[in-house]
């Protein structure tokens, strides 16, 4: 992709299948983010789990038959920040933690630049059976990158927009939303473009980026793990809402265009949602059950 204008940079999410072996995926990345330098991307966001694939089954998954985990100063997450190092890279990982002798297991996005760790977000929100195969993490952060200040989501941490005006507030202006979204388990539709599950992952990226007058990269997995069928449809949402770059079932790379800075204050020049908050009436710290109550 040539013709980035001064102060634009390229953002891209990519659309594939990663499975259980992790070689073999370590094997196949330097060809597609090689392929993704070419088209001149600067922020390249890969599927949750890109290393060790998804769980093959959200409701009941079995102990034995977990994702491969792998520490974050390890030799495999060492060998994806070696890539490329001018591009900034954020990829999915079962995270192995060893604390106290108790090991834990964190379904976790990192960011690399330059060859190393400059971002980590462990998934918040555990869907289902996904509690039964890691905790959960605890904080949304938003980190410094060379295409602007970046926050990342894993798939579930989507469906609330606590999450995103979280990273927003931390001055997040790019959102990098790692998935590993399947089709509805429950109503399967013939074609996955009319799924039930299809409408709202489009839908929750769409929000994020409006409600918050940020970009969203949002990548998936693709094909069929287990008892799932991922729904690809990779896309670049910009700050109004609107999708400027998608990929549909098949795996690809959508990749767009941005200049990150001018264009979220062009969003925010008449209204500056995050300025014309009301925090004081929004009863934080109400439980579900006081809500109704209220």
């Amino acid at each position: 992709m040539s013709g980035v204008g001064a102060g634009e940079v390229v953002l891209g999410a990519v659309a594939g299948h990663f499975g259980r072996d992790v070689p073999r995926t370590l094997a196949k990345l330097p060809a597609l983010v090689a392929g993704a330098h070419e088209r001149g991307v600067d922020l390249l966001v890969l599927p949750d789990a890109t290393l060790g694939g998804y769980l093959l089954d959200m409701h009941h998954p079995r102990p034995d038959d977990l994702p491969p985990a792998v520490e974050v100063d390890g030799p495999e997450v060492a060998q994806v920040a070696a890539l490329c190092p001018a591009m900034t890279v954020c990829f999915g990982i079962a995270e192995r933690v060893v604390e106290d002798g108790v090991e834990r297991r964190y379904n976790t996005a990192l960011a690399v630049h330059g060859g190393q760790v400059v971002g980590v977000h462990r998934k918040v929100h555990l869907p289902l059976g996904e509690s039964q195969a890691y905790a959960p993490g605890g904080a949304f952060a938003a980190f410094d990158t060379p295409v602007g200040r970046v926050g990342m989501l894993i798939d579930f941490d989507k469906t609330f927009p606590e999450s995103a005006r979280t990273l927003a507030l931390d001055g997040a202006e790019v959102l990098a939303v790692l998935n590993a979204w399947p089709a509805s388990v429950t109503d399967r539709s013939d074609r996955l473009r009319h799924d039930r599950q299809a409408h709202l992952f489009d839908l929750y990226d769409c929000a994020r980026a409006a409600e918050n007058q940020v970009w969203v990269v949002s990548s998936n997995q693709t094909g069929v793990l287990g008892g799932l069928r991922f729904l690809g449809q990779a896309k670049v949402v910009d700050p109004a809402g609107e999708i400027v770059a998608k990929t549909w079932a098949k795996g690809g790379l959508a990749a767009a265009r941005a200049d990150v800075p001018g264009s979220v204050a062009r969003a925010r020049r008449t209204m500056h949602h995050l300025q014309d908050r009301v925090p004081h009436a929004y009863h934080p710290t109400l439980t579900p059950s006081a809500l109704v109550e209220a």
